[in-house]
C-alpha cells in the first residue's frame, strides 16, 4: 500500500482472493468500522449479475454471507488496525488513518 510506504508505516499486505477473509474475520472487521457495514460490499457488474439488490446485504449476517460466498464483492481496499478500520476510499481517509 503506497501511503503506508509513504508514512514509513509497517503494514502486512492481504491479497483477499488468493486468502479471502472468513467469517470470522469480516465479522471483526465490521465490529471495527467506521463505515455502515453494507459499505464492505461493491455494487459492481458482479454485484447486478448475481441478481442482488440492496436488500440482500442489509444486515450483517448478510453481509458475511454474500463476502464468504463472493469475495470479488469485498469492497477495497480495506485498512484494519487494532482498533479501527476503514474503506481506503477515497486514498487520503487510510492516509489519515495512518498518520
Amino acid at each position: 500500500m503506497r501511503i503506508a510506504d509513504d508514512l514509513g508505516v509497517e503494514f502486512e499486505e492481504v491479497n483477499y482472493m488468493q486468502a479471502p477473509p472468513n467469517a470470522e474475520t469480516l465479522r471483526a472487521i465490521i465490529a471495527k468500522l467506521e463505515d455502515p457495514p453494507t459499505a464492505l460490499v461493491r455494487r459492481d457488474s458482479k454485484f447486478r449479475k448475481l441478481g442482488l439488490v440492496d436488500a440482500d446485504v442489509a444486515t450483517e449476517d448478510q453481509i458475511v454471507d454474500i463476502l464468504v460466498k463472493h469475495k470479488q464483492l469485498l469492497q477495497r481496499p480495506l485498512v484494519v488496525t487494532e482498533d479501527t478500520a476503514i474503506i481506503g476510499r477515497p486514498k487520503d481517509s487510510g492516509r489519515a488513518l495512518l498518520s
